[in-house]
């Protein structure tokens, strides 16, 4: 099957049951895709599990994909809603927790995640900035962690990225600029230059 392909193409074939274009498809995709789950939930495991499930979803729905939508957006909708869903169950998982757990009884401590040392002296600069950036990420309000993500990372526009979150498109692009502006004050606390925080991508920058 020829590399050049588009995702749309490759669909269509998926649609006349050829299964391979689906695993070219996996294979474009997969590791943007898992990159920013695992981005916007901190945890591996569950940013593997949610990843083989936007696959799965995608191939449950490809009968019903229209080539008006691009697949790139719809499988990044698919893992964005993937994750705000599992957040919502742990958030209510860790709410009912709390109600069945008597007021003077101990309370878990979590200790925080260790921070990454430095790399080798010629990898030390990249292997020290690497955990600012996580965590001033992790810092984000999850609205503007997501958008943020799928606008740098995933490198969906900001049309693209308002049909993903189902927000009007001034809002994503009030998001995206409010994340850069957060991130860059986090990394100049940490002591990072300027400009590690990347301007929005060209093209349709507001």
């Amino acid at each position: 099957m020829a590399a050049d392909q588009t995702d749309e193409q490759l669909m269509r074939r998926f649609q006349r049951g050829e299964a391979r274009a689906f695993e070219t498809l996996m294979l474009r995709h997969r590791t943007p895709v898992y990159s920013f789950l695992l981005r916007l939930t901190g945890e591996r495991t569950r940013a593997e599990d949610l990843a083989q499930e936007t696959f799965m979803r995608l191939v449950k729905g490809a009968a019903t994909w229209e080539p008006r939508a691009a697949v790139r957006t719809w499988l990044f909708t698919i893992a964005r809603n993937l994750a705000v869903d599992a957040a919502r169950r742990q958030a209510f998982r860790a709410t009912e927790s709390l109600d069945a757990t008597s007021i003077d009884g101990p309370r878990a401590r979590h200790a925080p995640p260790a921070a990454t040392g430095p790399g080798p002296d010629e990898e030390a600069e990249a292997a020290q900035l690497r955990p600012r950036l996580e965590a001033a990420l992790a810092s984000l309000p999850a609205e503007q962690r997501e958008v943020f993500l799928l606008r740098e990372h995933a490198g969906l526009s900001f049309p693209e990225i308002a049909e993903a979150t189902g927000v009007n498109e001034n809002t994503v692009k009030s998001r995206v600029r409010y994340a850069l502006l957060a991130l860059r004050e986090r990394l100049a606390a940490d002591g990072v230059v300027a400009g590690a925080a990347a301007a929005p991508r060209g093209g349709d920058a507001p």
